[in-house]
């Protein structure tokens, strides 16, 4: 599959609907897109299925929930991100729950904020993935593409005024994106996703220790991530993870973002060869 960069339309305030299961995820797989999404005039909405409950360390649950939510909205203003949706499952143990009622949460949000875009993990590029809440919110926001279109998929929604809606395109990330088609350069956005990502600093610590814990049990000790904990600064290690994370290949390339895109549910030629476009 061709790849190529992509250039960010005007918006004109049409919506995109950012569908993820942690609060952190939005920065990390995907923030300097979003940056530039605002930027451009796009309204950005972002879902969050779960409330993090457990990701942090030496936090009790209740301040866990409460200091996780409050930093995804500081992340979510330097992003420019619009509006925050919170579903409110508990963290990691959507293995448990019903991908049909989570879809039918999602198609809802479909229908009421009716985006251009749709956005979640990619369910087809699960290598390397091991967390089973981002698999289960990319097969039921997946799902939701298709099923939020059908009138006879939860009537119930159209008494609160809702309406079927069809999305134009999707949009896939993930922790390793097999087939790349569009490529956002995020250069000039990168320090942004790192305040961004320097918001979420509960659950960051909570990563950094996680480092320490593997690095001590294979016989290695990590400075950085030490020095990070010891003193409270977790710049120098939210640097290296969003950068690396973010850079392109080749000398001198940028900073990069890959995504999967799917254009009018993968008939694009249909539209081009008999299309009319109603606006520019």
């Amino acid at each position: 599959m061709v790849s190529e960069f992509c250039e960010i339309d005007d918006g004109c305030q049409r919506a995109i609907l950012v569908v993820v299961a942690h609060a952190d995820d939005l920065t990390l797989f995907l923030g300097g897109t979003i940056a530039r999404w605002a930027d451009a005039g796009w309204r950005v909405v972002a879902l969050r299925v779960t409330d993090d409950r457990w990701d942090s360390v030496g936090l009790t649950e209740a301040e866990t929930i409460s200091r996780n939510a409050n930093e995804l909205q500081e992340a979510a203003a330097v992003l420019g991100i619009t509006e925050l949706i919170d579903l409110g499952y508990h963290t990691d143990v959507l293995g448990d729950a019903s991908e049909v009622e989570l879809r039918e949460r999602i198609i809802r949000h479909v229908r009421r904020v009716k985006p251009f875009a749709l956005v979640t993990f990619d369910p087809y590029s699960m290598y390397r993935e091991d967390n089973q809440d981002h698999k289960l919110v990319a097969a039921a926001t997946d799902e939701s593409f298709w099923t939020s279109q059908f009138d006879l998929h939860h009537p119930e929604h159209f008494a609160d005024g809702l309406s079927p809606h069809g999305c134009f395109e999707r949009w896939y990330f993930g922790r390793r994106v097999i087939d790349v088609t569009d490529i956002v350069d995020v250069s000039d956005v990168l320090d942004r996703k790192i305040r961004a990502a320097l918001c979420h600093t509960t659950m960051l610590t909570n990563i950094a220790h996680q480092l320490q814990l593997q690095a001590k049990a294979g016989g290695w000790r990590l400075p950085i991530v030490d020095e990070a904990l010891q003193s409270g600064d977790l710049r120098p290690v939210v640097e290296v993870l969003v950068r690396g994370r973010s850079r392109g290949q080749g000398a001198g390339a940028l900073f990069v973002e890959e995504f999967r895109v799917v254009r009018f549910g993968g008939l694009q030629r249909l539209l081009d060869e008999h299309g009319i476009r109603d606006r520019v």
